[in-house]
């Protein structure tokens, strides 16, 4: 999702994408900013594509009981939605359950975005985006909670919104626990900085507060995100190979969103900006070759066998949009296997054709 900076001073987002594209920042990514495209994985055509029509921002928890927990921003952006299935291709006939909806005034009554269902300490959490009711823009990381084993049973309890160093632009948290410690990842804009948003990583002292400082891990630098907005968010953790990696989105959500990678070492200081070395290339991005545009906001899971890495993200299956690509809903949630280079770092191949026959 392509989001404003919260300053009081900066245009519209209608106004800033139409002088964006009057000033041409809207062509395709230089062809020097792109790696080849490389080749689909040979075990793809096992999933269900795409997954989940009209569900943008995807989240999969596989659960400890064996079963896949889905959920995703919907295009009302109003409600939070829950699917849960013992298999990933069963996700895209699973019942869904609203387990939230938007306030109809105040505070969390706008904009519900990118929903991430996570286990923590015994109780389930979700961490969304919203804004208030009567001012839309003034977006901000939620978190509910629910300490029922069954999250679809029990209450979802509003533990209120994460405080971070700023109350400006905020989004797209994320949490992960390394070496015993759990961090919450996400994207915010920074005061003064010429940009929308850049990731953000703090330790937590519990699954809704953050402790001590909060660090930069990456700024929109390279043109590739800078196509639009100036974005980087939706970021995700796998960790691999004596490797953190964190993926996040870059540029606008059109044709243009895609995919970057930071890298650092499992036995570095993550909260060290020094540790992270970012890929000045986009490690996934739109492919004319299976018509798939606009790939991103990605997380990871794995499939039945315990043993295949599946990428989950979402994407459009054409490249022009008309209007506000945010009042477009056809961002559907895909899923992939993906492998290894001989380096030891991720190989996504190119967005997977579609499998679902239309109409179906």
């Amino acid at each position: 999702m392509s989001r404003d900076p919260d300053l009081p001073q900066a245009p519209g987002r209608r106004l800033l994408l139409k002088g964006a594209a009057a000033a041409g920042a809207l062509a395709a990514v230089p062809a020097t900013a792109q790696a080849a495209e490389p080749v689909a994985h040979p075990e793809a055509a096992r999933f269900v594509n795409p997954l989940v029509p009209h569900r943008a921002d995807p989240h999969i928890h596989r659960h400890t009981d064996g079963r896949y927990y889905f959920t995703a921003t919907v295009p009302e952006y109003d409600r939070i939605v829950l699917r849960r299935s013992r298999t990933l291709n069963g996700l895209a006939t699973a019942p869904e359950t609203v387990v939230w909806r938007a306030h109809p005034t105040g505070d969390m009554g706008a904009h519900i975005w990118a929903p991430e269902l996570h286990r923590a300490d015994g109780k389930w959490y979700v961490y969304f985006a919203a804004a208030p009711a009567e001012d839309v823009w003034r977006i901000r990381v939620w978190v509910l909670e629910n300490a029922h084993p069954d999250p679809f049973r029990g209450t979802w309890v509003e533990k209120g919104q994460i405080r971070t160093a700023w109350e400006t632009f905020s989004l797209d948290a994320t949490t992960f626990t390394h070496r015993g410690t759990r961090y919450l990842c996400w994207a915010q804009h920074e005061p003064g900085m010429d940009n929308n948003t850049a990731l953000w990583l703090s330790r937590m002292a519990n699954p809704w507060t953050l402790t001590g400082h909060q660090i930069r891990l990456t700024t929109p630098e390279y043109d590739w995100e800078c196509v639009g907005y100036k974005v980087n968010e939706g970021p995700y953790v796998l960790q691999r190979n004596g490797r953190v990696f964190l993926t996040y989105s870059a540029s606008a959500t059109d044709r243009h969103y895609c995919v970057g990678l930071l890298t650092a070492d499992a036995g570095s200081d993550l909260m060290d900006p020094a540790s992270w070395a970012k890929s000045p290339v986009p490690v996934f991005t739109s492919s004319d070759t299976t018509g798939q545009y606009g790939p991103g906001h990605n997380c990871f899971t794995v499939a039945e066998d315990g043993r295949t890495d599946v990428l989950v993200y979402h994407a459009r299956t054409y490249p022009e949009i008309t209007g506000d690509p945010l009042d477009d809903p056809n961002r559907h949630t895909r899923i992939q296997p993906f492998g290894w280079k001989p380096d030891g770092t991720p190989d996504f191949g190119v967005p997977v054709a579609d499998t679902r026959q239309k109409g179906a």
